[in-house]
């Protein structure tokens, strides 16, 4: 297809279909073939400035943030742009070959990898095109790939309970993230770590120049714990400040989560402090209505009313158990920092164990989960049994005690390990398998261990880390 050609069908009936398809041929073609179509980049280059957008959304080199830079405009038209409509009968016919091309620019900066070595120039332009394709989803930055949006996204469909996104543009459009994040996020993520693989990850960190352009993500933070101990100098600092800085923002997300309620049920034993904060004033206003004087309009207070602030709380001993072998690095990571805001709430005795083929008490460290990281060791095996060694001799008060066993469950020895789990159950702690607690809310989890934990009464969570938090405040309540 020439220029030509492309210029004789605007004046068909079908010329908006045909323009389509041009550019989704060669979204389809640039995807799956590395050898540049000449034919079908001349008559997309033809149809993009036809319809009024920069020839730049055909530059595999350009990054979007830099198209926005020149062109702002494009910004609302790039948020929420893959939102399915919900006229698609009233959709504008041309307005599709706008969003074809913008679409394809999004795709292909994301999906289009390529192969050698990656700067770390190049992985910064990709987590922010990544981040332009959750945009254009309807979900915020970091969303689906677990970074800094975690917490606000959505859980897998069956698992963690959807939410609807927040995108900025969109109107009323939502996506069904129930269907998105267990296929799109997962899919972000394995791109990115292949991305961070094929870096020189020592020699950039190495160039604090370099360093600094990295953005730290689950990915990246997965490569710098499983090579910390062959950093030094220059390169282990500059891993240390981005494994902070990440730590520090997905703190941020979650203690937002668990503050939203507050822990311990009121305590209607203590009187209310009478402080004016505290004033019940609608109470006050009702129960005192008696005394209204119509002559005068005027109510006279014979007593004041207080709202219950003091919470009732028993002092509760929250045991984690965190599988750190390969994979379950997002898990840990999670559950490492969900660990160390629990340990900062009041009569909470807080206990952290990670494991794979051995087993390591953390506690002396849960409340730091950035010293607790640099102490994790990734492994390959899993011997769960090690761990509940540790684990049986802290729990003195089951009634009192929760144990979160965090782990795929593809166990070395099975069937001891579930018996010294069914007891812990038995004896009146409450416990918790958790298969899944990432931020994009999928997990896999061994089938033989999920039907007996359901048997047993204790079915596994698996979705995102939200519903974890839920289940700990509805215990230490």
């Amino acid at each position: 297809m020439t220029d030509h050609t492309i210029d004789d069908e605007t004046a068909l009936p079908g010329a908006d279909e045909n323009r389509r398809q041009v550019l989704y041929w060669r979204l389809l073609a640039r995807l799956f073939d590395h050898e540049e179509q000449a034919t079908l980049e001349s008559a997309s280059l033809a149809v993009v400035e036809d319809i009024g957008l920069p020839p730049a959304l055909l530059d595999p080199q350009a990054s979007i943030d830099a198209i926005v830079q020149r062109h702002p405009e494009l910004v609302a038209e790039f948020d929420a742009l893959m939102v399915p409509e919900t006229d698609e009968e009233g959709r504008d016919r041309a307005a599709e070959v706008r969003r074809a091309a913008l679409v394809s620019k999004v795709l292909l900066n994301v999906f289009a990898t390529g192969t050698g070595t990656v700067t770390a120039g190049q992985l910064a332009r990709w987590q922010s095109d990544a981040g332009w394709l959750e945009r254009a989803l309807g979900c915020k930055p970091g969303e689906l790939r677990g970074g800094r949006g975690a917490g606000h996204g959505a859980g897998s469909g069956g698992a963690g309970g959807g939410v609807s996104p927040t995108g900025t543009g969109g109107g009323g459009r939502t996506p069904d993230l129930g269907r998105l994040v267990p296929e799109i996020g997962p899919e972000l993520g394995a791109l990115e770590a292949d991305l961070v693989k094929r870096m020189h990850l020592r020699e950039v960190l190495a160039d604090p120049r370099l360093a600094a352009q990295l953005t730290p993500s689950m990915s990246l933070i997965e490569q710098l714990l499983r090579d910390k101990n062959n950093l030094s100098g220059v390169a282990l600092a500059n891993a240390k400040a981005l494994i902070r800085r990440f730590v520090d923002e997905v703190a941020d997300v979650l203690r937002t989560q668990v503050e939203k309620a507050s822990v311990g049920a009121l305590d209607r034993s203590i009187p209310p402090k009478r402080v004016f904060r505290n004033l019940d004033l609608d109470r006050t206003i009702w129960k005192n209505l008696t005394n209204w004087d119509p002559e005068e309009e005027r109510l006279y207070v014979d007593r004041l009313y207080y709202r219950h602030t003091a919470r009732r709380t028993t002092p509760q001993r929250l045991i984690v158990v965190v599988d750190q072998s390969g994979s379950m690095v997002d898990s840990m990571v999670n559950c490492t920092i969900l660990a160390s805001i629990f340990a900062g709430l009041p009569k909470v005795d807080v206990h952290l164990i990670a494991y794979d083929t051995q087993a390591l008490d953390l506690t002396p460290w849960v409340s730091d989960p950035f010293e607790t990281l640099l102490r994790t060791n990734l492994g390959g095996g899993t011997d769960g049994t090690v761990a509940m060694t540790l684990a049986q001799p802290k729990i003195a008060e089951p009634r009192n005690t929760v144990v979160v066993w965090i782990s795929d469950f593809y166990e070395w020895r099975s069937e001891p390990l579930f018996e010294s789990m069914a007891a812990i159950h038995r004896s009146g702690a409450k416990f918790i398998p958790v298969g899944s607690v990432t931020s994009s809310g999928r997990g896999s989890v061994n089938p033989w261990f999920r039907e007996r934990f359901k048997d047993l009464g204790t079915p596994v969570i698996s979705g995102h880390i939200r519903k974890l938090v839920e289940e700990l405040k509805s215990f230490l309540a």
